[in-house]
């Protein structure tokens, strides 16, 4: 009892919203076709259909379109609600009324020119002007909504093109007018045929079928449209084993049956019908009429249209598999429609068409005999999905005029009344609009393409008259699908097949047999090349970046080793590293405990502390050429590997200055010697570090990063080490070269110089740690190129600890020696000629 009373309340609430009216509707007009407002808005709908003979045309109005389509007309009614309720919102165009003017185009070119050069006049006359100039043109409306057909934009695109006048349309998804050079000016709420197409082949590729028929209307949007799969399906490897076009205006009995008789032939299982509705209609009732089943595979134009899943018969032919465009319920547009037809209905002013009336002016005559038992023309399933399409052109038209006009909730800082708004303004305005609408975020992107795509649906059989459209899955860029909500219509209930040969073993490529690719023999993949899918007819080579071995069904990314740091070369590495610095240390805690004595004075003073700073630097930084390397590390590996000997041999040249101009400037060199160990040693110092410092810089300015370095390898492996790019080489060579010439300079300044008699011969020390150095690394260039990449940055950080010991076991071990076992030796007269400047005396010949 409980659970009733519940049911009632639940039942009660729901009764009473919808009972609800929203307060606008009581200002309906009855005007289906045309309302004034400070902004207008073109419409283009097929109302009507064709009722007379193209072949029999003499005149251009020799056209007659007599037949309601009530698809087209709720369509155009769809325009009326949508601009109703964007009018009765105040915060969207404060103060501003959007009107339209709607045309029929009876699906016609003949027909569609006539209202579109009427919406194309200047302001409210009836005159189109010619000038020279149109960026000042104001036309009856800023925007056109429409048309719902492909074979229509070609007639009329290019013309609103030329003004660029914006053309949303709601049912063109040819992708030709995704081309903005041909059609600047065309936009659309469906998806374009191309994602349409990439849908459809996903599909196909998802159930295994590669042998298929692909059959088109004989029109804009059937051409396109079969051209497009059959390109997209070769190149997935998916046969067309036949392909047909069905006449839409001429009588296609003869073409439908010839198509038939292919498509029996072939003996294919799945066919891909790009149609519009009527030519649909046509091809299945034949069909039908042949009792023929099997899995079909439908376009957007006709899988929701009432003409195909009405027809008699129509759940004998097998499996539909559609793809719809997405669509959210507009919830006021039924109760909207029910209140217009009350009101029509209630005015109940009897007349008789007339006949004085253009249809241009009045494109549907007996809509003034609408009534409540009309609703049902609305309540169909495809006319409340396309319904949406409408709706969203003209919601993002209505926000790119919010966007163009500076409004805000209140006002609007133009106003169309007094400020000229431009069509060509609107369409910049649109291009950068975004709208939610029902849950659905609509932008354009640079094509006029929608940022949405299709649900995939089936048609489930009711009963012998019913179709229900049940959704299986969704397509935007890819196809989601679930395979348990689709129902067979086979004898065995299960997928059925559709295929020309058996398929290959594991890593066996198909060799084509005659004109098909579908239909081979099986051979073996190469390395480099990869199948993972036997019905493939070619091994695909492998993508930029991965790569496979032989009979492969799948190419991998390739494994980068490294220097890890529990490798045999890192652990010796790293000990010889610990050696080094432990030597560095002890030389460091050594001359720190006799700073101030001759000796360290004349080795450098506290320039000895910059100098085996630099070098324990320089031994750290080698750590960055072991572990896993990355974009960070490879940019500073290389440079800190250059700059840290800079500042050492920076301070050794400062001494060989010194050492010259003892021996070479004797007369001048006690007057110049404490400036040359101030001001010039620091400007030396600093000069040749901010050179080095300049080239390292550049060098990481112009290397690649480690991301893009390893995107641009050209990869022909499965593994490989993997170390820091060392590009462009020229850099990296003059960061070496500007060491090894600091070296050199110095090696120069003193391997001549003379022994001071019974002194530390300094000069010696620098000639043997310079020369140590310089051969070390001359001998490395001819070494590094010939070796692999692992073994090259082995050999790096090897010739850098060794270039590293080489400069303090002869620069400073001697030094060292003395202090420990002779520091009798350290004393002002032992180092008189380096303190004072005292210029060295050869010894005498006897």
């Amino acid at each position: 009892m409980t659970k009733e009373w519940i049911l009632l309340v639940l039942c009660g609430i729901q009764g009473s919203g919808l009972s609800t009216k929203p307060s606008w509707f009581q200002n309906i007009s009855t005007d289906l076709f045309k309302s004034p407002g400070d902004i207008m808005i073109g419409g283009l709908f097929p109302i009507n259909e064709l009722t007379s003979d193209l072949s029999k045309r003499v005149k251009p109005d020799d056209l007659e379109c007599n037949s309601i389509s009530t698809f087209g007309l709720s369509l155009a009614l769809a325009m009326k609600f949508s601009l109703d309720e964007i009018n009765s919102k105040e915060n969207l165009l404060p103060g501003i009324t959007l009107g339209f003017e709607s045309y029929d185009t009876c699906m016609q070119p003949a027909i569609v020119m006539k209202p579109v050069l009427q919406l194309l006049t200047k302001g409210t006359t009836e005159e189109l002007d010619v000038t020279c100039n149109y960026t000042d043109y104001k036309p009856r409306v800023i925007a056109i909504i429409g048309p719902n057909s492909s074979d229509l934009v070609p007639v009329i695109g290019k013309l609103i093109g030329f003004f660029l006048m914006p053309l949303i349309s709601y049912g063109a998804t040819s992708d030709m007018f995704s081309d903005k050079e041909t059609f600047p000016s065309f936009m659309r709420t469906v998806p374009s045929d191309r994602w349409q197409v990439t849908a459809m082949v996903q599909l196909l590729k998802e159930f295994g079928w590669n042998w298929v028929s692909v059959v088109g209307s004989d029109d804009e949007y059937g051409q396109k449209g079969q051209q497009k799969f059959s390109s997209m399906a070769n190149e997935e490897s998916i046969c067309v084993a036949y392909q047909g076009l069905i006449p839409v205006y001429s009588d296609p009995v003869q073409a439908v049956t010839e198509i038939l008789n292919h498509i029996v032939d072939a003996k294919v299982g799945v066919v891909v019908v790009f149609s519009l509705p009527k030519p649909a209609r046509d091809f299945f009732a034949e069909v039908i009429r042949r009792n023929m089943t099997g899995v079909w595979v439908a376009s957007t134009a006709w899988a929701l249209n009432d003409i195909v899943s009405t027809l008699p018969g129509i759940n004998t032919i097998g499996t539909v598999l559609a793809f719809a465009d997405i669509t959210r319920p507009l919830n006021l547009f039924t109760p909207y429609i029910r209140e217009l037809f009350t009101k029509i209905e209630e005015m109940q002013i009897p007349q008789q068409p007339d006949t004085e009336i253009s249809p241009l002016d009045n494109p549907c005559t007996r809509c003034s005999y609408l009534s409540q038992a009309n609703m049902s023309m609305i309540e169909i399933k495809p006319v409340q999905r396309s319904a949406f399409s409408v709706y969203t052109a003209i919601y993002c038209v209505a926000h790119a005029l919010h966007n163009l006009l500076g409004c805000n909730a209140t006002r609007c800082a133009l106003n169309p009344k007094t400020d000229n708004v431009y069509p060509w303004q609107l369409l910049q305005s649109l291009q950068k609009v975004s709208v939610d609408l029902e849950g659905v975020s609509l932008q354009f992107d640079k094509e006029g393409n929608p940022s949405f795509g299709y649900d995939a649906l089936q048609w489930k059989f009711d009963n012998d008259t019913t179709v229900r459209f049940d959704v299986i899955g969704y397509f935007y860029q890819n196809l989601m699908i679930n395979k348990n909500n689709i129902t067979w219509h086979t004898k065995n209930g299960k997928v059925p097949m559709s295929t020309c040969s058996s398929d290959c073993g594991i890593g066996q490529v198909h060799r084509v047999k005659g004109f098909h690719s579908c239909c081979f023999d099986c051979i073996d993949c190469k390395e480099g090349t990869f199948l993972n899918r036997s019905d493939d007819i070619q091994c695909k080579s492998c993508p930029i970046g991965q790569w496979s071995t032989p009979r492969s069904t799948s190419c991998v990314y390739p494994i980068y080793t490294y220097l890890d740091w529990s490798n045999y070369e890192s652990v010796g590495l790293i000990l010889g590293g610990i050696l080094v610095l432990v030597s560095l240390v002890w030389v460091g805690v050594l001359f720190f405990k006799h700073r101030g004595t001759p000796l360290v004075k004349t080795a450098g003073g506290p320039l000895t502390g910059l100098m085996l700073l630099s070098l324990v630097g320089e031994c750290i930084s080698l750590v960055l050429f072991l572990g896993q390397p990355g974009d960070v590390v490879c940019r500073l590996q290389e440079p800190l590997n250059a700059f840290f000997p800079t500042v050492a041999l920076s301070v050794i040249l400062t001494i060989s200055l010194q050492i010259v101009c003892i021996t070479e400037f004797p007369e001048k060199s006690s007057e110049h010697l404490e400036n040359i160990r101030g001001r010039v040693s620091l400007f030396v110092i600093l000069g040749c570090c901010g050179l080095q410092a300049g080239l390292c810089g550049w060098y990481a300015q112009e290397a690649p990063s480690l991301t893009q370095y390893v995107a641009s390898l050209e990869v022909t492996y499965v593994k490989t080490f993997l170390r820091c790019p060392v590009e462009p080489m020229l850099n990296f060579g003059l960061m070496l070269g500007f060491n090894v010439m600091l070296a050199l300079v110095s090696f120069m300044a003193t391997f001549m110089a003379l022994k001071p008699p019974g002194q530390y011969n300094l000069a010696r020390d620098i000639t043997i740690s310079t020369l140590s150095y310089c051969v070390l690394w001359v001998m490395f260039i001819p070494i590094y190129t010939s070796l692999s990449d692992k073994e090259k940055s082995i050999a790096q950080v090897g010739v850098s600890l060794l270039s590293i010991i080489g400069l303090v076991a002869s620069y400073f071990f001697p030094k060292c020696q003395l202090l420990v076992k002779h520091p009798e030796l350290n004393t002002d007269d032992h180092f008189r000629t380096f303190l004072e400047g005292v210029p060295p005396t050869p010894p005498e010949e006897s």
